[in-house]
């Protein structure tokens, strides 16, 4: 047993616990053809292990097997298909399981496995067919107390310590989440350089993509949103298949998964490599916010006072530019804000795109300052409807949005995506060359 995450995560159990934590389930996505297989980021977080079929039992008061690994065994014949499998032996010997068994003994060893502990960590209602296998073993104990020790009298949600656990990264995350974000920069940057009008969205897709692949990426930590024209005012827009018009801007949000960790990045940029005057006057706007809300983001401040900051910036511009009309602060207690800025300013990035970790104070429900080690997105946008009225007429269909990786740190914080350009000058000498 050697990872760290699973030292701190026994350390952190109530006594006289034990840990059941079952891996993702394979996805099918059509007839007799699955998805490519995509661990379960608390389950990868705490065994590196990258197989389907596997269960980790974590029992820190066991005197010999605190670690405990249910895995496909061997199948050489399923190997030609499907590829290498660890095995019980490879279990233990790779991944430092003190004791490994088939993933078909779990249903027989669970009982026992359960005879003794006060309290089980697990998360109910993820697995209907393992909930089910441990609601029956907890009642076979129960109605025998004579013949067992005694069943677990609680039930805790694994996330409570996992999820703080993973919301501060450790320095060998940070380094692989620099890495991620290195090469969905340089993907950004090659979508720069290579959009022009006529081509496609799903063009500039393929080559963000790509690029992730080429450095080492796995896949997309998301599916990439790559909007030119209007479609950059619709948020999750993925259908990526309209032409690229000149004097359109494109809209790009993408980032990789490198070794389980994502990057998200969003940059706008024209298509044909020059701003229009209206462009830039709401490019302008957002970059001011955008970068004013990074260079706040520091420890002890809340995700919610920056989201007011950018709120702030944003109304005020959008009073200047003819957008809305009236007092900035009246506007901002009416939340008019919202027909042109309608989503928060960021999240919690890590294993998971959208990373897991409280947001609030488990007692006062207040916004939980920012710590160092925590990584967060900062992505405010202006999104303008090509039916929008009582506006100027040339803001009309503009939707930009700019989004940056923030390590918080001791002193104040690190832009994990700075090689992706964002200043209009940058961008336009970058797509000239």
């Amino acid at each position: 047993m050697s990872r760290p995450q699973l030292a701190e995560f026994m350390r952190r159990m109530e006594p006289d616990s034990i840990a059941i934590i079952p891996s993702a389930r394979e996805a099918n996505r059509s007839n007799d053809t699955d998805y490519r297989y995509r661990q379960d980021s608390d389950f990868f977080y705490l065994t590196g292990f990258n197989e389907p079929e596997a269960i980790a039992v974590v029992a820190p008061s066991h005197p010999e097997h605190k670690f405990m690994l249910f895995v496909r065994p061997r199948d050489p014949e399923r190997e030609i298909w499907d590829g290498r499998r660890a095995g019980v032996e490879g279990a233990m010997k790779e991944y430092g399981a003190e004791a490994a068994h088939t993933f078909q003994e779990f249903k027989d060893k669970l009982p026992e496995l359960l005879d003794g502990p006060s309290n089980l960590y697990y998360k109910l209602g993820a697995n209907a067919a393992l909930d089910e296998m441990i609601v029956r073993a907890l009642r076979t104990l129960r109605a025998n107390p004579r013949t067992s020790k005694h069943a677990p009298d609680r039930i805790i949600e694994p996330g409570t310590l996992l999820h703080e656990m993973r919301l501060i990264k450790t320095e060998e995350e940070i380094a692989l989440m620099q890495r991620s974000a290195d090469i969905a920069a340089e993907a950004h940057r090659e979508a720069m350089k290579a959009a022009r009008p006529g081509m496609k969205e799903y063009e500039i897709e393929a080559l963000i993509e790509h690029i992730f692949r080429r450095y080492g990426a796995t896949a997309p930590a998301y599916t990439s949103i790559v909007g030119t024209g209007a479609n950059a005012t619709i948020l999750h827009y993925i259908q990526n298949d309209a032409t690229l018009a000149d004097g359109d801007l494109l809209l790009v949000d993408a980032g990789a998964e490198y070794q389980g960790y994502a990057s998200d990045i969003t940059r706008t940029f024209p298509v044909n490599g020059r701003y229009t005057e209206a462009q830039r006057e709401v490019y302008e706007l957002v970059l001011k916010a955008q970068m004013s809300c990074v260079e706040m983001a520091r420890p002890g401040v809340t995700m919610d006072e920056l989201k007011k900051h950018s709120i702030e910036i944003l109304t005020e511009g959008m009073v200047q530019l003819g957008l809305l009309q009236g007092e900035p602060a009246q506007l901002i207690e009416e939340e008019k804000y919202k027909q042109f800025y309608m989503h928060g300013l960021g999240h919690y990035l890590g294993l998971d795109v959208h990373d897991v970790g409280p947001y609030y104070t488990r007692d006062t429900r207040q916004g939980r300052p920012l710590a160092p080690g925590v990584v967060i997105t900062v992505e405010p946008g202006i999104y303008i409807a090509t039916d929008t009225a009582d506006i100027p007429e040339q803001y009309r269909g503009i939707g930009i949005r700019i989004e940056d990786d923030v390590l918080i740190t001791e002193e104040g914080n690190r832009i994990l995506t700075s090689a992706a350009p964002k200043q209009i000058e940058e961008i336009e000498q970058l797509m000239a060359r």
